[in-house]
């Protein structure tokens, strides 16, 4: 594991990391860290070393874009220190596009402003971490020619090109998924294709682990 024994580890995103978490429990209680992805890494690090005292703090919230990370990037990364920071967003800064309501597709994020306004994110961040993870958006899409899909992979491209810049470790969720779709049907991994199924939050938890050991 390359996170440091008694490292503060900050996960941010959208409702994929948020998964229902307590806004109002303390931190270092489980209910703070909601019942995804992020609670299942956290407790396949405790069992891999107890030891280690690794806090983890999950800072998603349902709905965002990179727009509301910029918005609340002070308060909930640069204030906390971590020594640690994951990243995964860019879904919602999709899908807007495809709504069918007009006020809903007026929200969506463009690739060059997704870029600029995450590059910027990361310059104010990454002075003060000892390590960085970023995560790519995905879509539980077995139809590689799906527009919406082929749009998350833009996305995609661009998160990977960002972990470069910033020295960062890119996590390939979409590959995971797709890697899974070879042996079951969407259903098992995220019924609406965005929200993960307990399997499909184990995939990412597993995803995340596999590049920091």
């Amino acid at each position: 594991m390359k996170i440091s024994p008694g490292s503060r580890v900050v996960m941010i995103g959208d409702s994929i990391t948020d998964c229902g978490r307590a806004r109002d429990a303390a931190d270092d209680s489980p209910e703070a860290l909601g019942t995804g992805y992020v609670a299942i890494a956290n407790a396949l690090v405790a069992v891999e070393g107890a030891a280690r005292k690794i806090t983890v703090l999950n800072r998603g919230i349902s709905g965002d874009t990179v727009r509301d990370l910029e918005a609340r990037w002070e308060s909930d990364v640069l204030a906390l220190r971590p020594d640690w920071l994951t990243v995964m967003i860019g879904v919602n800064d999709v899908w807007r596009a495809f709504d069918e309501r007009a006020s809903m597709r007026a929200l969506a994020v463009s690739p060059a402003e997704y870029e600029r306004i995450y590059d910027g994110l990361l310059v104010r961040a990454r002075p003060q971490l000892r390590g960085l993870v970023l995560l790519s958006p995905f879509l539980v899409q077995p139809d590689r020619t799906d527009h919406m899909r082929t749009q998350v992979e833009v996305f995609g491209a661009i998160v990977k090109r960002l972990a470069a810049r910033h020295g960062a470790f890119f996590v390939d969720t979409q590959a995971a998924f797709d890697w899974m779709l070879f042996h079951m049907p969407v259903a098992q991994l995220a019924p609406d294709f965005v929200h993960p199924t307990l399997l499909g939050h184990t995939v990412l938890a597993n995803a995340l682990l596999t590049a920091l050991r």
